[in-house]
């Protein structure tokens, strides 16, 4: 079973409804472009969303996990990529990723995962909730991309995933040249020309 289906445990108890859980979404998301990463509490979220704090918790195993699913709220709505071609919905998947990271939180959030304990709650939060989260709906896109006939099956399906999110992360931690929407155009159409159908 691959580390993706593995990163979140699942949670106990009856599954919060997709109106609660974009309720404690579009508030998490408020409190934190107004007030900054360190006010941005689960308590702060269920005053604010009206939804209780266990509803929140099964969906999110902390206020770290919160806060990273909340600062790409805005990112991708499902209805926009569904039918679309790969390179049109992984080239909005990066434009999210990319828009969200270049916010004055998204930097503030890129800069203490650089100076952060690697096993922390933080780097966890990172880990799971922007990274895996988001190698496994390009995963998505990819394998109905292949049902289509519009590319050919990569050799490695996870090293083709690392080519298309490994260098924007890398760009965010190490920070020797800017995040932007060319640079993420420039990835999608690098790591989809290694899987173009002959004479594409």
């Amino acid at each position: 079973m691959s580390q993706e289906n593995n990163a979140t445990p699942k949670k106990r108890g009856r599954p919060p409804s997709a109106a609660a859980q974009r309720l404690a979404l579009e508030a998490a998301h408020e409190i934190l472009m107004a007030e900054g990463f360190g006010r941005m509490t689960i308590e702060a979220v269920a005053a604010r969303s009206g939804v209780g704090k266990p509803t929140i918790y099964r969906s999110w195993a902390n206020a770290q996990e919160l806060a990273m699913a909340a600062l790409l709220v805005n990112r991708l709505p499902e209805a926009e990529v569904g039918g679309a071609t790969a390179q049109a919905a992984l080239g909005a998947q990066m434009s999210g990723l990319v828009t969200a990271f270049a916010s004055t939180r998204g930097r503030q959030i890129t800069m203490a995962l650089a100076a952060a304990d690697p096993e922390s709650e933080f780097t966890k939060a990172f880990r799971n909730r922007v990274i895996l989260s988001s190698r496994n709906a390009g995963r998505v896109i990819l394998e109905e991309a292949l049902a289509r006939g519009e590319i050919v099956a990569p050799l490695d399906m996870e090293a083709l995933l690392d080519m298309i999110y490994g260098p924007v992360f890398f760009r965010l931690l190490v920070g020797h040249r800017p995040v932007s929407p060319e640079f993420g155009d420039a990835i999608v159409r690098t790591a989809l020309r290694a899987v173009a159908p002959s004479g594409a």
